[in-house]
Order: structure tokens, then sequence, then C-alpha cells
């Protein structure tokens, strides 16, 4: 499980890159992602949903139906993912979860992990489903894990 994001952001960015890997006009089953992702179906759906609410993904009823982009991939940063199921605070709260905390009254780590998480947001915002996707063509273990092998 990630640091930052939750376990279902995770599934989310597993999902989007899974259907970045699908032809461009292909509704992906969302039995085959779940089989394929190890992703719990109940929970794959409601997070697909979200996505969709989001404008992110569209989905179509129907034996041909299923997900796929609303954009291509390369107009997806990681960080629309990112808001769409976590939300953005992490990029104001508190490493250490002091409601408190502030520029005017920091914490120990204020700083620090104002420095980092600026880092964080200028990677996820940066980098783009495509972007991702590249390097994944790249990697065959990453290819084995989306099992797109």
């Amino acid at each position: 499980m990630s640091l930052i994001f939750s376990r279902q952001c995770e599934y989310a960015l597993q999902a989007v890159l899974y259907m970045s890997a699908q032809p461009e006009k292909r509704f992906t089953n969302i039995v085959e992602m779940s089989d394929r992702l190890g992703i719990p179906m109940p929970f794959l759906g409601k997070t697909l949903q979200l996505l969709v609410q989001k404008k992110i993904l569209q989905s179509q009823k129907g034996p041909k139906g299923g997900f796929k982009l609303a954009k291509v991939a390369d107009e997806i940063a990681l960080f629309h993912v990112v808001d769409a199921i976590d939300g953005t605070e992490f990029l104001t709260s508190c490493v250490l979860g002091f409601p408190e905390c502030s520029s005017k009254n920091p914490c120990p780590m204020h700083s620090e992990w104002g420095r980092l998480r600026d880092r964080v947001y200028q990677m996820l915002a940066n980098k783009t489903i495509a972007d991702i996707s590249k390097e994944i063509s790249g990697s065959r273990q990453l290819r084995t894990k989306l099992k797109l092998v």
C-alpha cells in the first residue's frame, strides 16, 4: 500500500493504465479488468464509476460495454486520477496529522514535508497516463503485473 494514496487510488491508477494499453475505441469489460488486475469486482466497479463521474473514463452498458478512457492518454495526468479518488488533501494536510500545523504554527516536519509534497505534486501533474504506459511497455515485469504480456 502507498504511503500517500489509498488502496482505491492505487487500483484506479492501475485500471486506467490497463485501459490505456487497450485499443482506443475498445470498451474493457469489468470482469476482465478485475481478473487481470486482481482487484475485487465490486470495489473496482465503485472506483471506475467515480472516474466516470470525473470524466476520466466513459462507460457503456450492454454485452459490448465496459469502460474506456474518456480522453487520449496524454491528456490525463496522474494527478487527475489521484484527485478524482483521494482528493487533494495530501497537498495541504500536516504529515504528522496536527490540525493546527501551518506556516505560522509549523510542526517539526512542516518545511521538509512541504518540499517533498511539492515534488510529489509536480511529478503527478507532469506525468501522464501515456508517459507511464510507455514506461510499462519497456518493462517486462510491469507488463506481466498488468497481464499485458
